[in-house]
């Protein structure tokens, strides 16, 4: 099947739009990343509106309907459907430290529909990033060790305004370029009033971004790049790398106070990754399957199989890293087959980008929700999805009506973040 043809929310080649375009409530993505996600300021168009247009749908209709995968696509031009419900559902799973996660945007091109809440803070100015320097007149004194909670000294003297990165320890893992997945853990406080942040240590999960994406606040989106994973970085943060002029009310940040990070860089992932070691050959009565690097997997199904009526999975390698939880942001390279035939109908493999989404939220197939959870990082499953749990008697695209499916997933990193 085609790029194209996956994309939920668009026309198909005949020109009539896709089951999941039924009664959708367009939602802004200011709101969405106010509700998860360190967002920037969008850049204006030369009209003055927002250059990202609504392109986050809540759909009435049922979520088979959604796309081959019912997956949102994080690549340009590849095709988007997050689903509101999940990011909501993620916000309460993932514990209060979400609320970090803020972006200062008052969005122009709301429609009647899906107006934003008034407690939503009105558009601050745009200040330029100032360049990225090591070091500065005064800095916070950092103690601790890496993968622990950091222990931050402020100096009595304030902050000069230098936005800085410096890297305290080394790591010797891959390296963060622009466009890698990464995860890290952090700690944090506002120089400005000498509060401390609630960081990732107290909630227990890491926060999990696409590096230099111009998605999150420059604190984190820029500061991680060219770093290794297994590194510790003091960030210190003036208010235009951060929240800008406006502040964070939500965070007691003002608008001139400065913030510091010390971030551990967990994981960089790239986004053509995908796992690799022995397999462990499926049960006889599951499609075999055979792994082609960074190909899609081929899927061979089994003569004259009947459909399962349940889900059934199968893993493939074992991973070593802890449990997925419902309402955690999962990055996954995947293959889908149809079950009858083994014919491919989709593979994120095929656009060297992998994919990512939120667990337990209805923003992909019953399958999935499934038959990811509860998996570790780091491993390989076979799933074997029966249509009552993909996309039932209509099918979708090239998957046609009451079709079982088959998908390879290589589950490649977890985290706290927002639905895409």
């Amino acid at each position: 099947m085609s790029e194209k043809a996956s994309s939920p929310g668009e026309a198909d080649t005949t020109g009539n739009l896709r089951p999941g375009d039924g009664e959708s409530i367009v939602v802004p993505p200011a709101i969405l990343k106010q509700q998860a996600g360190w967002g920037q300021v969008p850049a204006q168009s030369a009209s003055g509106a927002p250059a990202d247009e609504p392109k986050v749908f809540a759909s009435t209709v049922r979520r088979q309907e959604l796309s081959e995968a019912g997956y949102g696509e994080d690549p340009p031009g590849v095709g988007k459907l997050g689903v509101v419900l999940g990011t909501v559902i993620a916000l309460l799973l993932v514990g209060s430290g979400v609320t970090l996660y803020v972006v200062n945007k008052d969005d122009k091109s709301v429609t009647p529909k899906a107006k934003p809440s008034s407690s939503v803070a009105p558009t601050p100015s745009v200040e330029p990033v100032p360049p990225i320097k090591d070091s500065a007149k005064v800095l916070p004194n950092v103690t601790g060790e890496f993968g622990k909670k950091a222990t931050i000294e402020l100096p009595k003297e304030a902050a000069d305004g230098t936005f800085v990165v410096k890297e305290l320890t080394s790591g010797s893992g891959g390296k963060v370029d622009k466009g890698s997945w990464v995860s890290v853990d952090f700690s944090a406080m506002n120089w400005g009033t000498g509060k401390e942040i609630k960081g990732s240590y107290e909630t227990g999960k890491p926060q999990l971004f696409q590096a230099d994406s111009g998605k999150l606040i420059p604190a984190l989106d820029k500061a991680v790049t060219g770093h290794k994973a297994g590194s510790r970085l003091l960030i210190v943060a003036p208010p235009a790398a951060a929240f800008g002029e406006e502040g964070n009310q939500g965070m007691e940040v003002g608008p001139k106070d400065n913030l510091v990070f010390v971030v551990d860089i967990k994981n960089a992932t790239a986004p053509d990754a995908v796992l690799s070691g022995d397999m462990t050959a499926p049960p006889a009565d599951m499609p075999k399957v055979k792994d082609n690097g960074k190909k899609p997997a081929e899927i061979t199904p089994v003569p004259g199989a009947a459909d399962p009526t349940d889900l059934k999975s199968h893993v493939l390698i074992q991973g070593k890293g802890r449990k997925v939880e419902s309402g955690e942001k999962v990055l996954v390279q995947y293959t889908g087959a149809l079950y009858k035939d083994g014919k491919k109908f989709d593979s994120s493999l095929e656009r060297g980008q992998a994919f990512s989404f939120v667990t337990g939220g209805g923003g992909v197939i019953e399958g999935w929700d499934k038959g990811v959870t509860g998996q570790t990082v780091g491993s390989r499953i076979e799933l074997v999805i029966p249509a009552a749990q993909a996309y039932g008697d209509k099918g979708q695209g090239t998957i046609p009506p009451n079709a079982t499916l088959v998908f390879v997933i290589d589950i490649l990193d977890a985290g706290v973040g927002a639905a895409d």
